[in-house]
């Protein structure tokens, strides 16, 4: 199995002067450094691809160990090209999440027996930023984008795509338009190609995608608690 990080973009509504994966949380340790430690528990460190762009060097000489995508028009492109960027190097089952994303180390448990490609969502009430889902009868997923209406809850960041589906997948993602988030292509695998995609629950595991300032302080919170 492999993982991909996407942290290529410039994180601007933090209005912080590094990416956001490096901004620091507790001790010193940062985004990454935490999102690394949990992942090598499952995953070997040199399967770890991390797809970068802004200040790449920052996050290339904190960690030399991992392999690294470049992003070169990321300033143009959004979550579905960088992910094209990896995975068109990629054969393997792969757990893919946002280098801004915080979460317990067992959630990751969630994805590594899944028969299906996977997304982990958690189901509250949400706002207008959050990607959100919603099924079909049988339970599979068949919509997730930020403007799904009755969604039954967050999509937290964090997904599997098993090795049967990623040539679809990549196909889906050199399709879709360069602003698009990677969930425009999921979408596009579901109606077009049929694909079933299981959600999977992390009900009261601790997972937050850092977007704005009160995220941060949530999870730095969580940090200290936990000690």
């Amino acid at each position: 199995m492999k993982a991909v990080i996407l942290a290529a973009g410039m994180g601007m509504r933090l209005e912080d002067t590094v990416p956001k994966p490096m901004i620091s949380l507790e001790g010193g340790e940062t985004i990454l450094d935490f999102q690394i430690k949990k992942l090598t528990k499952y995953i070997s460190v040199h399967d770890i691809f991390v797809v970068v762009g802004y200040k790449k060097e920052l996050l290339m000489e904190k960690h030399p160990e991992l392999a690294y995508v470049y992003n070169h028009q990321y300033t143009k492109t959004n979550t579905a090209k960088s992910l094209l960027l990896a995975l068109q190097k990629i054969k393997e089952d792969t757990i893919w999440l946002n280098g801004d994303v915080f979460f317990d180390e067992e959630v990751l448990a969630k994805l590594t027996d899944a028969k299906n490609t996977t997304i982990l969502v958690q189901n509250k009430k949400c706002g207008e930023e959050e990607i959100k889902y919603n099924v079909d009868g049988k339970g599979f997923v068949k919509e997730i984008s930020k403007s799904v209406t009755g969604g039954l809850g967050e999509a937290v960041g964090i997904n599997l795509i098993k090795e049967k589906d990623l040539p679809a997948f990549v196909e889906h993602l050199k399709a879709v338009g360069p602003q698009d988030y990677f969930e425009k292509a999921v979408e596009n695998m579901i109606k077009k190609d049929k694909i079933k995609i299981t959600p999977v629950e992390i009900k009261d595991l601790f997972c937050v995608e850092i977007d704005f300032p009160e995220d941060l302080e949530k999870v730095k919170d969580h940090i200290r608690s936990s000690r």
